[in-house]
């Protein structure tokens, strides 16, 4: 029999119309997941500024160049991250996506009184401040006060590293209330 006319394309259109779908499609999602990845969690991160009178001081000139390249959490190595325009004074950052960030030359915290219990970790007293998601412990016996804000999953090994940078950088003065 002989076939007649329906007015519809050739098959072998209707293969490569639906062949060239497939392949732009797989070609948009394969161009998204290398976007993704490309991506560098580690770019610049954006601070909320925070008011530290003493950022300039020359006791936090001495301690950020001195502040470890990278820290250790938990088996895992966190790199230095670059701070965001404006980016605050005396402030370093470690890790992504949950950062760990150090300020140096802050004002006294107010939560530092004759009553307050504080850690002694490498010969270096810090007050910790519980919040949500986070800690953030204050250096309150050296010349300036400094702040570390360590994520709740990052475990101990950062303020460890901190402390004995801070110990073999800056000497300790008593306590000012």
């Amino acid at each position: 029999m002989p076939e007649t006319e329906t007015g519809a394309p050739p098959r072998i259109l209707l293969v490569l119309a639906a062949v060239l779908v497939i392949v732009l499609a797989a070609g948009v999602a394969v161009a998204g997941l290398v976007m993704r990845s490309g991506r560098d969690e580690n770019g610049p991160l954006a601070l909320v500024p925070v008011d530290a009178p003493q950022a300039g001081a020359p006791e936090c000139a001495q301690l950020i160049p001195a502040l470890p390249a990278q820290l250790d959490s938990k088996g895992t190595a966190l790199t230095r991250r670059t701070i965001a325009e404006p980016a605050p004074p005396a402030t370093v950052a470690w890790g992504a996506p949950d950062a760990i960030v150090l300020r140096c030359g802050l004002g006294k915290p107010p939560e530092l009184t004759q009553t307050s219990q504080l850690r002694l970790v490498s010969g270096v007293q810090w007050l910790p401040v519980e919040g949500p998601g986070s800690s953030t412990w204050y250096v309150v016996d050296r010349a300036v006060y400094i702040a570390l804000t360590v994520p709740d999953s990052a475990g101990t090994g950062p303020l460890q590293e901190i402390s004995d940078t801070i110990a073999a950088t800056l000497p300790p003065v008593p306590l000012r209330f």
